[in-house]
């Protein structure tokens, strides 16, 4: 039984690592993704002026977006870390109960 436990806390362990590596990577997509794009409005002969200003706001936006993603990914794994908690709480009482023979 306390197999499963560890089991179950280290699948949720790893579930949570998995959506914050996943969230990271999709930050780094739209940051990498921004900064072509602002590459590309530099490289063109357009006034400088309005192509500075779109790039902040192309990287600004991508930058909230990256920050939402990954505090919504760790509120998540957080969520997941404390239903694991009291996932072990319960199966260690489960276990000292059964131990001393209560039910």
């Amino acid at each position: 039984m306390p197999e499963e436990i560890t089991t179950s806390v280290e699948a949720l362990e790893a579930e949570a690592e998995k959506i914050l590596a996943e969230a990271k990577t999709k930050a780094d997509e739209i940051i990498l993704s921004a900064k072509e794009e602002a590459k590309k409005i530099l490289s063109s002969q357009l006034p400088l002026d309005g192509v500075k200003t779109e790039c902040e706001k192309i990287v600004s936006q991508a930058k909230a977006e990256a920050d939402k993603k990954i505090k919504d990914s760790e509120k998540k794994a957080a969520e997941i870390n404390v239903n694991a908690d009291k996932k072990v709480k319960e199966i260690t009482k489960l276990v000292v109960n059964i131990v001393k023979g209560k039910s």
